[in-house]
């Protein structure tokens, strides 16, 4: 396959170049040889270097073993940014464990059935009083037989963290957990397509489904980024100071900031959320040089009034993931700091690499970039996804790589709704152009993609469906000036119930779904449109509301 999009390639690099992978364990014990006093991560000003990172995750590796935590078994992540994740995520794939990220950010539903299809039945979690009381509700459900404890002031001062909690048998500190473990003479066996990562994404529908990422899968996103990346590091040759305000349970910062910056031996500036004046002070004074943001960050700092005399002269190298990017917004950072902000798209099921823009040369405005190396992406046909379309014909794009995942956890059976042979179909639609850039110009409707995290309509109506004034639910995505899109609810009600207020219905939902999928308006209607077999419909809901607009 010749690809026209190579010619505005970085130097010397290649689209159809060979793409390594090895596994998990081995990228941050390559990198601890080679960088071993180097600061890997930087925590509430603290450094652990290589050396002491790689040491700790072999503790937490042993101690998984010890407790036979290891080959076959799913551990559950459920912690924020903070050095706990790196050591037991990589300390659990060198056991031979896999891994399901627990956001956070989910509700209740969503938690408990990501438990349970997973099939984990141990959570690793922190004493924060935000995450620890929810992972003692699972406890208590039966929904999982043991907690790990990670202990928040161990990384030095902190607040909001439970000074005491239930001692029972099943709970044990962090500490109590890895003490005392022995290293094996021999660590286990492991295949690069044993299954590492169980990541959830919902589709448009229905209850998240586990990718399964396997150890090539994701070492090959990092590998991708390398190869693209070569000549702009060759002419840097330097230690990066990399800001890492997105939630490492996103597989964008996943691979394309945790994974990637250790393989490089850069140094990860770890914030525990987005704080504006936080990640200013990193730029400012700490001079961090690269800055991964999504577009609510890039929205927060062009809204500084006094940005363009803000000194950002350290940034080497900007971008921005997780949803498209507004063009108006990339415009503003350029002209306020003479820094161009870069884009791309990649999914879940990609590891995050999809497509870019190269740090130099042309800027295709409302482009979403060029396919990386070694990614193959067509566009096909929305009724016959195995006729190609031309240039410049609108279809769904269709992606393989060493970085897409193989399929969904136990959904072995809907496997042909995914996939055409090894491409995977993505639900994005839109076209390449005669040099090889693509352009989205729509998506499978249902998705909201709201301040860079994918919102599920169906699982808001189903939380909806439990107030007893309601009687029908739907959910679409509206504008929103902050986070690109939000949720906004259209309920039919039961006879003799009142209309009630949007914030009403956000404190009933709260705690049943996560924060970031709060509707951000309610509207009441006599009667949902519905498909001509009965079926609620959005789609009819949004022409409708097109139509009423025109």
């Amino acid at each position: 396959m010749q690809y026209p999009g190579e010619k505005h390639y970085p130097e010397s690099v290649r689209w159809n170049e060979p793409i390594k992978a090895c596994l998990v364990s081995d990228l941050l014990e390559t990198s601890a040889r080679t960088f071993a006093d180097r600061p890997a991560i930087e925590f509430r000003d603290r450094q652990i270097t290589y050396f002491e990172l790689n040491a700790r995750v072999a503790e937490a590796a042993t101690a998984y073993l010890r407790d036979g935590l290891a080959q076959n078994t799913t551990i559950g992540l459920f912690l924020g940014n903070t050095p706990d994740h790196p050591i037991n995520f990589f300390g659990a794939l060198k056991a031979g464990a896999r891994i399901v990220h627990l956001s956070p950010l989910d509700g209740e539903i969503t938690l408990k059935h990501k438990l349970s299809d997973s099939g984990a039945r141990v959570v690793v979690t922190s004493n924060l009083s935000s995450i620890l009381p929810r992972a003692l509700q699972f406890l208590e459900a039966g929904v999982i037989d043991r907690i790990i404890v990670c202990e928040d002031e161990a990384w030095g001062e902190t607040k909001n963290t439970l000074a005491s909690y239930d001692q029972r048998a099943q709970i044990v500190t962090y500490r109590e957990f890895v003490a005392g473990a022995q290293q094996p003479a021999h660590w286990p066996v492991i295949e690069l397509d044993d299954v590492a990562l169980l990541q959830y994404t919902g589709g448009t529908t229905g209850l998240p489904k586990g990718a399964m990422l396997s150890h090539r899968n994701l070492t090959a996103a990092v590998s991708i980024r390398e190869v693209w990346t070569r000549s702009f590091r060759r002419k840097r040759n330097a230690a990066e100071r990399v800001i890492c305000a997105l939630p490492l349970f996103h597989i964008y910062a996943l691979t394309l900031i945790l994974m990637k910056r250790l393989r490089y031996g850069d140094l990860i500036s770890l914030h525990q959320r987005f704080d504006l004046d936080e990640v200013m002070r990193d730029i400012e004074v700490k001079r961090a040089t690269v800055f991964p943001g999504v577009p609510t960050m890039w929205i927060a700092i062009t809204g500084l009034r006094d940005l363009d005399r803000r000194d950002l002269s350290s940034l080497a190298y900007c971008s921005s993931g997780g949803a498209p990017l507004p063009v108006e917004v990339a415009a503003i950072f350029e002209c306020k700091t003479g820094i161009r902000l870069r884009s791309g798209w990649g999914m879940t099921e990609t590891c995050s690499p999809g497509t870019t823009h190269p740090s130099s040369g042309p800027d295709r405005p409302g482009s979403i970039g060029l396919m990386l190396p070694g990614i193959e992406i067509d566009i096909v046909a929305h009724d016959d996804p195995y006729r190609v379309l031309p240039v410049g014909e609108v279809g769904e794009l269709r992606i393989r790589g060493p970085n897409v995942t193989n399929g969904y956890w136990k959904r072995d059976e809907d496997r042909s709704e995914w996939f055409i042979g090894d491409r995977f179909l993505t639900g994005d639609i839109g076209y390449m152009d005669a040099d090889g850039w693509f352009y989205l110009v729509d998506r499978k409707k249902d998705l909201i993609i709201s301040g860079g995290f994918n919102v599920y309509p169906q699982l808001i109506e189903q939380a909806i469906y439990t107030h007893p004034d309601v009687k029908e639910v739907l959910v679409i995505g509206i504008p929103d000036e902050y986070r690109g899109e939000a949720a906004k609810a259209y309920v039919t009600l039961r006879p003799g119930a009142a209309r009630f207020g949007i914030d009403d219905l956000r404190a009933f939902l709260t705690g049943k779904i996560g924060k970031h999928e709060l509707p951000a308006a309610v509207d009441f209607i006599d009667e949902l449109p519905r498909t001509n077999v009965g079926k609620l419909s959005r789609q009819a809901l949004r022409d409708q509301l097109s139509s009423r607009s025109a």
